[in-house]
C-alpha cells in the first residue's frame, strides 16, 4: 500500500476504534505489543552503543597515558645522569668556598669580576635546572601512573556495562523472535488455508506493491524467523553480512549485506526480511519504480542504497514488527497479501 493510502487508512481506523461501541481489534493489540517490544529493542541498542562508545573513549585515554609514561620513562636515564652531575658540581662549589672567594678577589678588572660571577651563576643555575627537571618529570610520571590506574578501573566498569547492555540487547531480540515464532505457530493452519485459496484463485503469478509481476513461491517452512541466531553485534553482523552478500550477488544491491545486517541488529529485525522483500518487489533492485526504492515502499526515493536500506529496515521495525506475518502482509501488500506473504517467506528461507 502506498504511504499516503496507509496514512489515510490509519486515520480512519483510529476514528473507528475510538468509538466505545466497538471492541479493539486483535491486530491493534498486536501493534501495541509490537510497539512496546520495538521500544525495548531500540533502547537496548542505544544502551549498548553508548556503553561501547564510553569504553572506547576510556581506552583512548589509557592509550594516551601509556604513551606519555613511555616517553617520560625514556627520558629519565638522561635526566638522572644530568642531575647527578649537577649535584656533584654544586657539592664541589659548596666545598670550595675559600677557593671561590680567592678566584673572585683575584679578578684584575671589574669586567673580569662580572664575568667570573656570571660564570659561577650559570654553573649553579644549570645544575639547579637539571635537578628541578628531574624532580618535575618524576612527579609527572607518578601523576600519569595514578591517572592510568584510575582510567583502567573505569575501563573495566565500562566494559562490564557494555557487556551487560549487549546481553540485554540480545535477550530483547530473542524475546521478539520468540513472540513472532509463537504467533506464526498459532495462525499456521489458518494461514495455510488462506494461501491455498489465494493460489487457486490467482494462479502462478501476482502483482507486487511495486506494480511488478512476481511468481508465486511456496516456503518449505514457516517458523516466524526461528532461523536467526542472535549474538553480540559484531558476530551477528559478520555472519549475516556474508549470508546476505551471497544472496544479493550479481544484483544491483550486491555488496550491501553489511548495511542490511547492521540495520537488522540495530532495529531488532529479522535480517532476512528486507532483502527478501527487495527480491519479490524488484528482483533485488533490478526493477525499482523509484530511485533506490527496491521494496515498493510508499512514494519514497533515495540517493544511495545504504540510506534506503536503513530507512526500510527501520520502517519494518516501527510498523510491522520483528518479522513477516500475515498481518504484516495485509498491511504491506493488501491486494495479494497471501501470495506476497508466501513468496517473501520463501525467499527469507533462502538466505
Amino acid at each position: 500500500m502506498h504511504r499516503a493510502t496507509r496514512i489515510a487508512t490509519t486515520i480512519m481506523l483510529t476514528g473507528i476504534l475510538a468509538s466505545p461501541s466497538l471492541a479493539v481489534a486483535p491486530s491493534v493489540a498486536l501493534a501495541a505489543t509490537n510497539s512496546e517490544i520495538q521500544q525495548r529493542l531500540e533502547q537496548t541498542a542505544s544502551d549498548y552503543e553508548e556503553a561501547s562508545r564510553h569504553a572506547q573513549e576510556v581506552q583512548s585515554r589509557i592509550d594516551e597515558n601509556e604513551r606519555q609514561i613511555k616517553e617520560l620513562e625514556a627520558r629519565l636515564p638522561e635526566l638522572r645522569s644530568n642531575a647527578a652531575s649537577s649535584i656533584s658540581t654544586l657539592y664541589k662549589l659548596q666545598q670550595s668556598g675559600g677557593t671561590l672567594v680567592d678566584l673572585i678577589l683575584s679578578s684584575e678588572s671589574f669586567n673580569q669580576l662580572v664575568a667570573t660571577l656570571n660564570y659561577l651563576n650559570v654553573i649553579s643555575g644549570k645544575s639547579g635546572d637539571a635537578i628541578e627537571e628531574l624532580v618535575r618529570t618524576q612527579s609527572q610520571l607518578a601523576q600519569t601512573r595514578d591517572m592510568l590506574a584510575v582510567e583502567k578501573s573505569e575501563a573495566d566498569n565500562a566494559v562490564s556495562r557494555a557487556e551487560e547492555a549487549m546481553q540485554s540487547a540480545v535477550a530483547a531480540r530473542e524475546e521478539a523472535q520468540e513472540a513472532a515464532h509463537k504467533a506464526a505457530l498459532a495462525e499456521q493452519a489458518q494461514v495455510r488455508a488462506a494461501l491455498e485459496e489465494a493460489r487457486s484463485a490467482s494462479g502462478s503469478s501476482f502483482t507486487t506493491e511495486s506494480g511488478n509481476t512476481a511468481t508465486v513461491e511456496t516456503p518449505e517452512e514457516d517458523n516466524g524467523g526461528g532461523n536467526v541466531q542472535w549474538s553480540d553485534r559484531d558476530s551477528f553482523v559478520a555472519q549475516w553480512t556474508s549470508r546476505i552478500d551471497n544472496y544479493l550477488a550479481g544484483s544491483p544491491m550486491a555488496g550491501h549485506g553489511r548495511t542490511f545486517a547492521e540495520a537488522a541488529w540495530d532495529y531488532g529485525v529479522d535480517p532476512r526480511w528486507s532483502p527478501a522483500i527487495a527480491c519479490i518487489e524488484s528482483t533485488k533492485g533490478e526493477y525499482c519504480f523509484l530511485p533506490y526504492n527496491a521494496w515498493g515502499w510508499g512514494s519514497s526515493s533515495w540517493g544511495d542504497w545504504d540510506s534506503a536500506i536503513r530507512d526500510h529496515v527501520s520502517g519494518l521495525a516501527a510498523i510491522y514488527g520483528y518479522t513477516i506475518s500475515m498481518d504484516a502482509a495485509k498491511m504491506y501488500c493488501p491486494p495479494t497479501a497471501e501470495l506476497w506473504y508466501s513468496s517473501v517467506l520463501s525467499q527469507m528461507n533462502c538466505i
